[in-house]
């Protein structure tokens, strides 16, 4: 990686979910239990009926969220609330990522597809809390989702980000594709690198590729 492939950069983005902790931690598995079951206590359905649907919404339009709104019509709050009443007892502090994030040079941000209180929650989990100098949720961006484009205009323009000299970290290649268009550079955060044009570098080591920048 040249060292001179992020110098212009003035904010770095990171997305939440298997990005700023290893998929290890599983969270969203514990997530996606508690998503079955409000699809099936919501639109009253199988289990079956409603993990498929989850997994359909998810693929079809981003998030089961935006699914179940688009759809359905379901009030997002109780939603996002149920959803992420997880435990987060076995997530680790991270200090090594944690130093390289309060190292780097310029604004720092969190986008993510879960919402801003559960960010706020695995942060402090992780011990890195109080390193970004703001957080975005899905409510933040009027509850378009990550990939669409209306997600990122939304909240980089609240941010006042300048995309041309901002970077994205994130571990859904699909979620690089807008940002990529509209001028950051791209980093996919992930076990298994892809090789599309939309992802300019690929990092299984979020700590070790910033100390790298550093």
């Amino acid at each position: 990686m040249p060292k001179n492939s992020f110098d212009h950069v003035t904010t770095w983005v990171f997305d939440l979910d298997n990005t700023l902790y290893p998929p290890e931690a599983r969270l969203f598995d514990q997530i996606e239990v508690r998503m079955t079951d409000w699809v099936m206590q919501a639109l009253g359905v199988s289990r079956s009926d409603a993990d498929r649907m989850r997994q359909e919404y998810w693929r079809d339009h981003g998030t089961t969220l935006a699914g179940l709104m688009r759809l359905h019509d379901v009030d997002p709050a109780p939603y996002l609330t149920h959803v992420h009443e997880i435990d987060m007892t076995h997530l680790e502090r991270d200090p090594e990522l944690a130093a390289h994030i309060r190292a780097l040079p310029g604004r720092k941000i969190v986008f993510t597809n879960g919402s801003g209180p559960y960010a706020e929650r695995v942060l402090e989990a992780r011990g890195l809390a109080g390193l970004f100098d703001a957080i975005y949720g899905v409510e933040h961006a009027g509850f378009h989702p990550k990939p669409d484009r209306a997600a990122y205009d939304t909240v980089f323009g609240t941010d006042g980000l300048d995309p041309a000299r901002a970077a994205m970290f994130e571990d859904d290649p699909r979620n690089l594709v807008e940002p990529y268009a509209m001028g950051l550079r791209c980093v996919h955060v992930a076990p298994e690198p892809v090789e599309a044009p939309h992802v300019h570098y690929s990092t299984d080591d979020l700590a070790g590729f910033l100390k790298a920048l550093l």
